[in-house]
């Protein structure tokens, strides 16, 4: 079986290049997901069995916790090759034509970001997924000429931190849908040393605990917080990550107990000392902290939410009990007896 052509950015940073090194390189060395892991399993088992390329695949749940690595996976694992672009890369029909029609049987393409498609990529795309016939248009006008091609069967492979914001006929045309959670801590653990052993990290139990405590329950945080401890054991201590260790590295990073890091409390502290715990609007909220609504709903809101320091309402976001008390504040009675 050939190795799977994945591409990947022309330019990539350094903190890119080493969160590609970490990736796992089969589907059972993924780790955390497992109703995710078996369903795939049995597609992927099941499509090759019967010699046909995998049904469409969307993975949807915030950022962080594996879509892409699993679109890589899964591509492995089919002994096919990949290609990677994302729904803001896509402006006109074009931009994908060239892809379309170079994909082999069963390879796959990847939209990461796939909720911010244009309109028009996105009828462009329907018949792609379900004729596997691509309409090209010749010229523009009255008398515009378009000629159909057809294209190998390929698999589309989207991804997405917002469900709600992909249209119903797009969401339609996956026969795969799978929701990636946040991991729990005993899983964000063992990607923690998996990650250290990789890096050649010296670590006791207590500290690689402490790095998952805090990492948001998402493995892409967990890593970059163990580099940046390991930066810190290597010239504030022996080298060797201790609770200790990792506990003042944190700190310096303004990353609490509850994995709070500095734009987190910004969020909730502007909420509850300007707006009066809410509610308010994203978009008043972004402006007050010089933040995008779309980063605040996307990265920070799912894990606040999840973790009761922040309620969604129709009327706007409001601080929790939970919230005033992290930050040492009371609770106001009202908001106290409408949350709790």
């Amino acid at each position: 079986m050939s190795r799977p052509e994945i591409t990947t950015p022309d330019a990539l940073g350094d903190e890119s290049v080493v969160e590609l090194s970490l990736r796992p390189q089969r589907l059972a060395e993924f780790i955390g997901q497992e109703r995710v892991k078996d369903s795939l399993r049995i597609a992927i088992d099941a499509a090759m069995g019967r010699k046909e390329p995998l049904d469409h695949t969307l993975f949807f749940g915030p950022p962080g916790l594996g879509k892409t690595t699993l679109a890589e996976l899964i591509a492995r694992e089919l002994g096919v090759n990949i290609r990677t672009t994302s729904g803001p890369a896509l402006e006109k029909p074009g931009d994908l034509v060239g892809t379309l029609t170079n994909l082999r049987r069963g390879d796959i393409l990847f939209i990461d970001e796939i909720h911010r498609l244009r309109p028009v990529i996105e009828e462009f795309l329907y018949p792609a997924m379900e004729d596997f016939k691509i309409d090209i248009r010749l010229s523009e006008g009255p008398r515009a000429q378009t000629i159909t091609m057809p294209v190998e069967r390929f698999t589309l492979v989207g991804a997405t931190t917002r469900l709600g914001m992909l249209t119903a006929p797009m969401r339609a045309r996956f026969g795969i849908v799978q929701r990636l959670n946040y991991y729990p801590v005993e899983d964000l653990g063992l990607v923690v040393r998996r990650t250290a052993d990789l890096l050649g990290v010296t670590m006791d139990e207590e500290g690689g605990f402490e790095i998952a405590r805090r990492s948001r329950g998402t493995p892409r945080v967990a890593n970059r917080l163990l580099r940046r401890v390991r930066d810190y054991a290597q010239v504030k201590a022996t080298g060797h990550v201790t609770k200790p260790v990792a506990d003042d590295a944190l700190a310096l990073l303004d990353v609490d107990a509850f994995g709070l890091d500095d734009m987190d409390a910004r969020i909730l502290r502007m909420l509850i000392e300007k707006f009066d715990g809410g509610p308010v609007g994203v978009a008043s909220l972004g402006a007050a902290i010089g933040e995008e609504p779309d980063t605040i709903e996307e990265v920070y809101e799912p894990y606040l939410v999840q973790h009761g320091f922040l309620q969604r309402t129709a009327r706007g976001r409001v601080a929790t009990p939970l919230a005033y008390r992290h930050f040492g504040y009371a609770p106001p009675t009202g908001v106290q007896g409408e949350l709790l």
